[in-house]
């Protein structure tokens, strides 16, 4: 069940090249019943049938909820809510300039690089 999330992240990190993150390894693996993208061994984004979630800072998952872009995220209905964790809206995940954006600050944010 894994295999076609992590097909489709492979496609997106592709899609959104050239990301501008230096010297940063992104690595997709299989994750649960999903996939989830690592930068430099951390993880920062998953994709499931719970949906494409990443980790960001509190500041920028309150204004992209505000924005109807994102959701709290949960892996299953009644489960915990993933408290640095934004699941997308397809909005965004279909406009590959915003989600190269956000990709790029969940790996600064990740790492704990200032941007």
């Amino acid at each position: 069940m894994a295999e076609p999330f992590l097909s489709l992240l492979k496609e997106i990190v592709e899609r959104l090249k050239p990301l501008q993150i230096d010297g940063v390894m992104l690595e997709t693996k299989h994750f649960f019943s999903g996939a989830a993208l690592y930068a430099n061994g951390k993880i920062f984004a998953s994709l499931s049938p719970a949906g494409f979630a990443i980790k960001l800072p509190p500041d920028r998952r309150k204004k992209l909820i505000e924005g109807c872009k994102g959701k709290e995220f949960r892996f299953f209905p009644k489960g915990p809510i993933k408290k640095e964790y934004l699941a997308l809206s397809d909005l965004i995940i279909s406009d590959d300039a915003a989600l190269r954006e956000l990709i790029e600050s969940s790996v600064n944010y990740a790492l704990g690089v200032e941007s």
